[in-house]
């Protein structure tokens, strides 16, 4: 038996639901959320079967559940009891709205400590949790926003955000607008026609760039990507200018953007390297991804890409928000990961401001540890082992 590998317990499932007060100036989710004055949220607790615990582990991911994800079940069957939360966007990210996620998390915690009982909380990033986390915590410690980016009223600060006791970044990125800002294809020229483009910059073009890439060939192709996402946001701005200047009835617009996965990294694993597989990414083949339905921004409302979108105006930064956050901090790099760049787990820790402050990495792991028992051993352990340190 690997000296990594804990004792295992039986676990169970028992459904959280949270429910509060908020009025919507309009309803932005299909369904019953929000649309009653009332949001509704679904959660899952984890558990290992007849085995208290004063502590709980919640990760919150803002567009997925987690409660079937690999990492959250693991540390349950390690004798970890875990939260694992759904916001009001889950499976749906279109209308998301970062600042809302927060609010729905905070509720969640409140939940966790009045309500379940656990006088300690260790708040989970992982993957796309990550930049959502320090996101949190750092307005749970610092409040500072009183409006989303769009410019509606949206009050963290009055909000009250339960703070948590310690907090993990584990294979997450820096946030949403940075990854897509890394990802976006720069060769689409037309936003409406997605198949006019520069072949000079597509990379999955018959005749396109191959890797490996130049320096030269990765600035200007950075450049592009950056240049495009701008160009969207300009665009939602003067959307929103002109439905809040006109006299009807409209309050939002959803619009689709194309082509949303093409970074040179998945293609050319000489950058950035680490134990990655090349031409591959964590949702599969990238060029099938870069057009297909499911890809990053694919579907989005003008005041969900000003808020974790928009490389300028999403608040959801987790290098710029990491800096105000003072409770202790594990920052975890899977060194096979084929989603998140090594660059932005170096970043994060490099601005954290807090004094207790620890950089792991743990070998050979990819994204989702999928049949990778040994490393998914490890990651627990130093879960475990770092949080009967610092948990107190």
């Amino acid at each position: 038996m690997s000296p990594h590998t804990p004792e295992l317990h039986q676990i169970v499932r028992i459904p959280v639901i949270v429910s509060f007060v908020e009025t919507a100036a309009f309803t932005e989710t299909y369904g019953f959320t929000g649309s009653q004055g009332r949001v509704f949220l679904e959660g899952q607790q984890i558990l290992p079967e007849n085995l208290p615990s004063d502590t709980v582990f919640v990760f919150m991911h803002p567009a997925s559940t987690l409660n079937l994800m690999p990492l959250p079940v693991a540390l349950a069957e390690a004798g970890h009891h875990v939260l694992c939360c759904g916001s009001r966007y889950a499976k749906n990210d279109t209308a998301l709205i970062m600042e809302k996620v927060a609010v729905d998390l905070g509720a969640y915690i409140r939940h966790a400590r009045d309500v379940l009982g656990y006088s300690k909380v260790v708040l989970c990033g992982w993957s796309g949790g990550g930049s959502l986390a320090m996101f949190y915590q750092s307005q749970a410690e610092n409040p500072t926003i009183t409006h989303t980016p769009a410019g509606d009223p949206y009050d963290l600060a009055r909000a009250d955000l339960p703070v948590a006791n310690a907090a993990l970044f584990v294979a997450a990125h820096i946030g949403r607008a940075h990854i897509l800002s890394e990802w976006i294809d720069p060769s689409v020229i037309d936003e409406d026609e997605p198949e006019n483009r520069d072949t000079a910059f597509d990379l999955y073009a018959v005749n396109g760039p191959k890797p490996p890439f130049s320096d030269e060939f990765i600035a200007q192709f950075r450049a592009r990507q950056q240049a495009r996402s701008n160009k969207i946001t300009a665009t939602v701005q003067a959307h929103l200018e002109r439905l809040k200047s006109s006299k009807g009835n409209g309050q939002e617009r959803p619009f689709i953007v194309h082509r949303t996965m093409a970074d040179p990294r998945f293609l050319d694993a000489s950058l950035e390297p680490n134990d990655r597989q090349a031409d591959w990414c964590y949702l599969g083949l990238p060029e099938t991804v870069n057009t297909g339905p499911v890809g990053l921004a694919r579907f989005s409302t003008l005041r969900a890409w000003m808020s974790q979108w928009s490389l300028d105006h999403s608040r959801a930064d987790a290098e710029a928000c990491v800096v105000n956050i003072s409770c202790p901090l594990l920052v975890i790099e899977n060194t096979a990961d084929d989603c998140v760049p090594v660059a932005h787990l170096e970043r994060v820790f490099n601005a954290a401001g807090s004094t207790d402050k620890q950089y792991c990495r743990i070998d050979k792991a990819t994204h989702y540890y999928r049949e990778q028992p040994e490393q998914q051993n490890q990651v627990v352990a130093l879960i475990t082992h770092w949080t009967q340190q610092k948990v107190t």
